[in-house]
């Protein structure tokens, strides 16, 4: 398929009215802003309720506005307990599939519901009850996810942080969210290594101003790990003697979960989801946004430890009725460039959420895409994509080899779910490449000037959402309030800052180009270093890419390329570049003054698998660095330091 087939809509999609189709979508939205509490009862309809809300929405405290005060509900009874209760004890609910240790584990409805409440049985023993904060630190097994279900059954406030996390960085959260307990395992499972938690949160343990009280330990069978008397309590002999605890009835503000993003400051942020909102928000974007009906197969390919897990690995998907996957494994490694392939095939997985730079891994190991045809997946309809801009060559890969819509779709930490998608249970839009389509209904997204004017179509600017913000969203930062307003409200008012930029087609598609900070000026012309990424991705054997904007002297800033070659490329690299600098010429012009690229083996991500451009910019210019704590392998920052001297910086 090449990319102008690509682009044209597939039979039975509608492209009129220049590619926006006129009818559910249109009328859909405009409701969602002109009568958002009519709109939004409508879809609370979908959860259950102890007490109907007194408002919808409670803007007595603008520009703080809450969702569905007064209303009363458990979020782990809506995810668990009431399809049991309404026929869906014996389905599935949860597929745990762990390529690194070469187990699959099965729970029905009942079984889930079961396991959450002996482990809220067990939390409660230790003294955890509502609106008390537990850590959860843990790989991906079985065991998160239900320990994340059992905290909000008892309406506990639980904060997942990444297992393996570094332990100064859990230290911080330790002292922010001031948690009773810390639910752990004793290690994570890498390929081809085992990361031993336990001197990780002792070191965390001990740095800490407010340590928890008590940690509770999931021995898992490839390392065991020495318990602490007194503090340490074994998982499976608490499970096996704890009296299951029923469901708290909450307020739908009180908050579900905390969750840490890195602060500008180097003090961590905790974003918090409430209750009632949430579960209204993602109940009605697994139709709306993802197409899926209760009872079919879900997988997100992603980890509890980010907020795709939270919402579409555990929440999402039960509250919905759907069967997830919990995937303990890689895109590529575990053992090869096919594992996606089995899964689907094996669970029967209906459509499949993950990271562009899964695809762009896959790719690199399979260019030509051989091992999709090893598997039979004639029930796998739709990929989404998320977390990182998905660049064009990505995309029409993917449809190609795939066959199947492939869906970019745009959020936030902070929105917990989709602000801009192509809304596959609402109407199918044409795709269009680089784009994730339109706003999603409930979200207001303008495109700002500095001054806060709006930008003509085709035009960057800040992209920014007007208040209120939907359900779903943050309401607040944890114990921060002002921090919220200052980070998020301050800069556009009455606005939310996405602090991404992009603009609004002719056609009312919007485009996010990356980071407000990744729109650089070179000699007083602004230049989007994603449009220049999405030219290097197109050479053929270039797999993955990163341009980040430098300062120069003479034009402000420079775009600097750093590309990852396909496997099995056996080119000279300076050809290579030659041909990078060539295509950007071409395609952009000689106004984006790109000469600079270097080949590295691969580029410095976070373990979700964003692309640490800020960090190789920061490098590039001179200044002195922190290695992020999310980092997936800090040994990279070495290659692109000296890649970045070859290019003649000097760092």
């Amino acid at each position: 398929m090449n990319k102008k087939q690509a682009d044209r809509p597939r039979p039975g999609q509608n492209d009129t009215n220049g590619g926006i189709a006129m009818g559910d979508y249109k009328q859909t939205f405009r409701r969602s802003l002109d009568d958002p509490n009519g709109f939004w009862a409508e879809a609370a309809e979908g959860v259950a309720w102890d007490k109907r809300w007194d408002k919808v929405l409670d803007d007595s405290d603008a520009p703080y506005y809450r969702w569905f005060t007064g209303g009363r509900l458990n979020t782990a009874y809506n995810c668990l307990d009431r399809h049991v209760e309404n026929g869906r004890a014996a389905q599935l609910a949860l597929i745990w599939d762990s390529p690194v240790t070469g187990q699959v584990a099965k729970y029905t409805f009942a079984e889930l519901r079961d396991a959450v409440a002996r482990f809220a049985g067990v939390l409660k023993a230790q003294g955890v009850g509502h609106g008390d904060r537990v850590i959860i630190y843990m790989p991906m097994i079985p065991e998160a996810a239900i320990a994340m279900l059992a905290c909000a059954r008892l309406g506990a406030v639980h904060s997942v942080v990444f297992g393996g996390f570094a332990g100064h960085e859990l230290a911080k959260r330790f002292n922010d969210a001031q948690p009773k307990v810390m639910v752990t395992a004793s290690c994570g499972i890498e390929p081809g290594r085992i990361v031993d938690y336990k001197p990780l949160y002792e070191h965390a343990l001990e740095e800490a101003t407010h340590a928890p009280e008590t940690v509770i330990v999931k021995q898992r069978d490839t390392q065991r790990c020495d318990l602490t008397p007194g503090r340490d309590v074994d998982w499976d002999d608490a499970m096996a003697t704890a009296t299951p605890a029923d469901c708290v009835s909450i307020a739908a503000t009180d908050p579900l979960y905390i969750l840490y993003t890195s602060g500008t400051t180097g003090q961590p942020k905790g974003i918090v989801r409430d209750n009632g909102g949430h579960a209204v928000a993602l109940t009605w974007s697994m139709k709306t946004v993802y197409n899926v009906d209760p009872g079919e197969v879900w997988w997100t390919a992603s980890d509890v430890g980010w907020v795709v897990g939270h919402s579409y690995i555990v929440y999402g998907p039960l509250l919905n009725g759907n069967t997830t996957v919990m995937f303990e494994g890689k895109p590529v490694g575990t053992p090869d460039a096919g594992t996606f392939w089995r899964v689907i095939r094996d669970h029967g997985v209906v459509s499949l959420f993950t990271a562009p730079t899964a695809f762009r891994a896959i790719r690199q190991q399979d260019p030509n895409g051989k091992r999709i045809g090893d598997y039979d997946m004639p029930q796998f309809r739709t990929l989404f994509l998320a977390g990182e801009r998905c660049d064009p060559d990505t995309l029409y890969w993917a449809q190609n080899k795939l066959n199947v819509p492939v869906i970019d779709h745009w959020w936030q930490t902070e929105t917990g779910w989709a602000i801009a998608a192509n809304p596959m249970g609402l109407e199918q839009f044409q795709v269009k490449a680089g784009s994730p389509t339109v706003p999603v209904p409930g979200w207001d997204v303008r495109v700002l000037d500095g001054e806060g004017q709006e930008m003509p179509r085709g035009k960057i600017g800040a992209i920014v959402c007007k208040l209120p913000l939907p359900p779903g969203a943050l309401p607040t930062l944890w114990q921060a309030r002002d921090r919220y307003h200052q980070a998020y409200l301050e800069a556009f008012p009455g606005y939310y800052r996405t602090g991404d930029a992009g603009f609004f087609d002719e056609d009312g598609y919007l485009f996010v180009m990356g980071r407000t900070d990744d729109v650089i000026n070179v000699a007083g012309h602004r230049l989007s270093t994603g449009a220049v990424e999405e030219v290097l991705a197109e050479h053929p054997d270039v797999a993955e890419c990163a341009v980040v904007g430098v300062r120069d002297e003479l034009k402000g800033q420079l775009p600097v390329g750093l590309v990852v070659l396909a496997a099995g490329v056996d080119r000279a690299n300076a050809d290579i570049q030659k041909e990078c600098v060539q295509r950007v010429r071409d395609e952009i012009g000689p106004v984006a003054a790109f000469r600079h690229v270097a080949v590295v083996s691969r580029l410095p991500k976070t373990r979700s698998g964003k692309i640490l451009r800020a960090t190789m910019r920061k490098m590039a210019d001179g200044e002195q660095i922190e290695v992020p704590p999310t980092i997936d392998d800090p040994a990279i920052l070495d290659e692109i330091k000296l890649s970045l001297q070859d290019l003649g910086f000097r760092i």
